[in-house]
């Protein structure tokens, strides 16, 4: 794959947009080999934590290639909308904490992948924004979904209706991004967030995961149920046996994901 880039080290996928000659932008391929790489790690059991970035310093992604846009007929269009909406779902939905470093531009449909994200954390020179409706559309791969799910509908209104661009200490002030930090040491601070994580039972976040962002758009009963089934599955692990056993024994646990 030539778009999308992949590697895999202590149990940290990281997957990069590696267009850095059009800001990273999202064409139809990039979008099917991003879709093809995120199936494998779906399944992937020696990946725990999965970080996405931009190849180069200017930009996470500047949302969809406008150039490729312009070649497009009405049909093709609404195919790169159907797919790029899918993609960024596979992205929410992968069963691994994942974490966006935003190292620059992320426009659009960089924004909406960052969205996807569980985390981000934004390099202090990131400007970032919904600005599709300057475009003549709108947020077409869950940014009317998911942003106002993480700030409240009335900021988030805010913010797509005027194609709002925003810094990186904005997007922190609104409650976008977990963190903002110097631009050199943005992987390793997503490094350090990962191997925090790491530290923990991968089965017990995978299910913790799984219950927050399935029971929070429910009703509190339906949520509480979701948590339930969730924590069962947690009770026959031989790590919840190794966690009381390296408690009794006073030493750190040594977890092996079952």
């Amino acid at each position: 794959m030539d778009n999308i880039l992949c590697g895999i080290k202590n149990h940290i996928a990281y997957i990069t947009i590696n267009r850095p000659d059009v800001l990273n932008c999202f064409n139809y391929q990039t979008l099917v080999e991003l879709g093809d790489v995120l199936q494998d790690l779906h399944i992937d059991q020696k990946v725990r934590v999965v970080i996405f970035t931009g190849a180069g310093s200017k930009a996470f992604s500047a949302g969809a290639d406008l150039k490729e846009r312009k070649t497009l007929n009405d049909k093709e269009v609404r195919r790169n909308v159907k797919k790029i909406s899918e993609v960024f779902e596979q992205v929410a939905n992968l069963p691994q904490p994942t974490i966006a470093a935003i190292n620059g531009y992320a426009f659009g449909g960089g924004f909406e992948l960052a969205l996807a994200c569980d985390f981000r954390l934004a390099a202090g020179n990131s400007i970032m924004g919904l600005t599709e409706t300057s475009m003549g559309i709108i947020p077409g791969a869950g940014g009317t979904q998911r942003l106002p799910r993480l700030i409240g509908p009335s900021q988030a209104m805010e913010l797509i209706f005027t194609a709002k661009r925003l810094t990186a200490d904005d997007a922190y002030q609104y409650g976008i991004v977990n963190q903002v930090i110097d631009e050199e040491q943005l992987l390793s601070k997503c490094e350090q967030l990962a191997n925090e994580i790491l530290k923990n039972a991968p089965v017990a976040v995978k299910q913790a995961k799984f219950a927050i962002r399935n029971g929070m758009n429910t009703d509190l009963a339906t949520g509480l149920q979701i948590e339930s089934n969730a924590y069962e599955l947690t009770i026959p692990t031989q790590d919840r046996k190794e966690a009381l056993k390296a408690f009794a024994e006073k030493r750190p646990p040594e977890f092996i994901g079952g």
